[in-house]
């Protein structure tokens, strides 16, 4: 994800209403920051600790959600301490301070967990595909140690490519942009347009053969979805080894409602991409492009929580065991306070009695 050439400083000399705007940004990142970070832990903690999500699917699951907990552990955190260091810095009419290594850092993840995200929504409808097709050779096709393999080498490749351009074409670095609010790839100010640096559009060339892939691999599931129940409406509730479970479709649905969403988040950031190499310089465009794929990220908790019963129970029966545990810790105290008072009183009438005695 490139930014502009200019944009490689943060922008300290803001005046009065650009001020209010940047503390409204300000406000907006910190909320995402919050939303993404709680809404993919709760996803964690459903997809590791519930047995029904011990599955090829409920793995690349969980893939997904730790992709997107990096983004609002390490890239969104940054953003924001970037931003205060700002405000606080425009205020007192200084400049901020830039670490290259901390940019380089962060711009990587985003770059990485980004793509993480795109080629398991990919892997995710593969598997989808596989088990409406072909749903008795299902579990001989889609094992958990090819699973495992998948998720190793997307998350490989997600890395390298976005190390392609730093390694190809030294002149393109990370730098904090002040307009995206992001670490971005960045061109030299002032030096025209090379053609090496063409090698960002491998970014958008290769978002769309994967949003294709993926969007061709959702049409072929729901037609296949479309015609069994077209089929169980005619032939009626008759039951079938080759029946699909309500998991199955449902499971489907959500597949299908998290591209279309990443989509609609992908598609401002593609166009920017496009015109950053074209020499175009977007500011306010670059914001909410950057900041609605960033976004992207906490949506995946409430699509689960709309369309997968499973998670939905997932998430009940973990607020169940914690209610159970805040409530026992009190009564086994009580317990203990009363089984050492009963063994008290027994020792003092052994007391009594032998003095008795």
């Amino acid at each position: 994800m490139c930014g502009n050439r200019s944009g490689g400083t943060p922008n300290s000399t803001a005046r009065p209403p650009e001020f209010a705007g940047e503390v409204v940004k300000l406000a907006l990142m910190v909320f995402l920051l919050v939303a993404i970070t709680l809404g993919n832990l709760l996803s964690l903690l459903v997809f590791l600790c519930v047995k029904k999500f011990r599955t090829s699917q409920g793995y690349l699951k969980t893939s997904l959600a730790l992709a997107d907990l990096a983004v609002g552990l390490i890239v969104v955190p940054y953003s924001v301490y970037r931003e205060v260091e700002g405000v606080a810095s425009a205020a007192k009419q200084e400049t901020a301070p830039s670490d290259p290594l901390a940019c380089l850092v962060t711009g990587l993840i985003f770059v990485s967990c980004t793509y993480v995200s795109m080629t398991t929504i990919f892997l995710l409808s593969l598997e989808r595909c596989i088990a409406v097709l072909h749903p008795l050779q299902r579990k001989r096709i889609i094992t958990k140690r090819r699973t495992w393999w998948l998720i190793l080498v997307s998350w490989a490749l997600s890395f390298s490519l976005a190390a392609i351009p730093l390694l190809l074409v030294p002149d393109i670095t990370f730098q904090y942009n002040s307009c995206s609010k992001l670490c971005n790839y960045a061109f030299p100010p002032g030096k025209p347009l090379e053609p090496s640096w063409n090698v960002m559009l491998l970014y958008p060339v290769t978002d769309f053969f994967l949003l294709s892939g993926t969007f061709a691999l959702n049409a072929i599931t729901f037609a296949a979805l479309h015609r069994y129940c077209k089929m169980r409406r005619n032939v009626g509730e008759q039951p079938s080894v080759t029946q699909l479970s309500f998991s199955d479709i449902t499971a489907a649905k959500t597949i299908g409602t998290l591209t279309l969403i990443f989509l609609v988040s992908f598609i401002p950031i593609s166009v920017f991409v496009v015109g950053s190499v074209a020499g175009y310089q977007w500011c306010q465009f670059s914001f909410y492009a950057f900041w609605i794929l960033t976004a992207n990220s906490c949506w995946n908790v409430a699509i689960y929580s709309v369309w997968d019963p499973n998670f939905r129970q997932g998430v009940q029966g973990l607020l169940n065991k914690w209610a159970l545990t805040t409530h026992r810790q009190p009564s086994s105290c009580s317990l203990e306070t009363h089984s050492s008072a009963t063994a008290s009183m027994g020792t003092f009438k052994e007391m009594l009695c032998t003095e008795r005695i």
